[in-house]
């Protein structure tokens, strides 16, 4: 998936993927959703991508008001980057990626 976004280019081809996750539900439920978040290799910039229904933040807004499935790119900054992985990844693919404080 490819998508420049306030004149960044995304591009999950060449980004590093840190990890992903999904809800278990059936996909025609409208609360289904699919997301990997990643990084770019060289500015270091998060975003997550990913599919979704129509009441996720991969849902789409139609002319007539409704929303429906749909697939996005959505920039993150670190922190927000952080608190999804530590949401939803392991602790090995968070420590893989980001510099963890130790208690």
């Amino acid at each position: 998936m490819k998508k420049i976004i306030n004149g960044v280019r995304y591009n999950t081809d060449k980004a590093i993927e840190i990890g992903s996750d999904y809800n278990n539900v059936s996909t025609n439920d409208f609360s289904y959703w699919d997301a990997t978040l990643y990084k770019t290799p060289r500015s270091g910039r998060f975003f997550l991508a990913g599919k979704g229904g129509p009441m996720t933040r991969f849902g789409l807004r139609c002319d007539d008001g409704t929303s429906t499935f749909g697939s996005k790119i959505i920039p993150m900054s670190k922190a927000e980057a952080m608190e999804w992985a530590e949401q939803y990844l392991d602790i090995e693919e968070i420590e893989k990626h980001f510099d963890i404080e130790e208690a």
